[in-house]
């Protein structure tokens, strides 16, 4: 049986991952790309990320309040019909830069500006391709304890970033240091 707020799914091949499989510390977002606390995270992760260059594995997983952000689900679904295209990254990028303009017109404009095979995103968009994968993560979320974004978890355990994200760098530098 899980307990409440350690990770119920360790990373898996669909995860979009940065970082060396071989890192010492894993740390997993659950997010969504309509919150502005997620929004004011991302940055913070890419610094994180280059403080700890290859000591850090970081995976990226939806979990959208689809209650309170009502373009978060269709963002989700456009982040990973980019990443179907190798692009997952620079779309998650974009997503958050133009964090107040996640309608379907907009989020076609982003895949366009991507130049990914616009064919292809615009199929798997109406045909709700990977609502499956998103749903599969908003729910190894809620299994981990997850109840608002961004929930991070570093090495499976839930990190508390209620006071900022900057406890996450203290978090890594001190589990890196044992």
């Amino acid at each position: 049986m899980n307990h409440a707020f350690e990770l119920a799914v360790p990373i898996e091949p669909t995860d979009h991952v940065i970082g060396p499989a071989h890192a010492r510390i894993v740390l997993i977002e659950y997010g969504d790309f309509e919150c502005p606390n997620c929004k004011q995270a991302a940055p913070v992760v890419k610094l994180l990320l280059a403080e700890f260059r290859d000591r850090v594995r970081f995976a990226y997983r939806h979990f959208p309040l689809e209650e309170v952000h009502p373009h978060a689900l269709m963002a989700a679904q456009a982040a990973e019909a980019a990443g179907a295209q190798g692009n997952f990254w620079p779309m998650h990028d974009l997503l958050f830069e133009h964090q107040h303009a996640l309608k379907g017109h907009h989020l076609h404009e982003y895949a366009e500006r991507l130049e990914l095979d616009m064919t292809r995103y615009t199929a798997e968009m109406k045909d709700t391709v990977y609502l499956q994968r998103v749903r599969e993560q908003e729910k190894s979320g809620i299994e981990s304890g997850v109840r608002s974004t961004p929930t991070f978890f570093l090495d499976g355990r839930i990190q508390d970033v209620s006071f900022g994200v900057k406890s996450l760098f203290d978090a890594v530098a001190k589990a890196l240091a044992k």
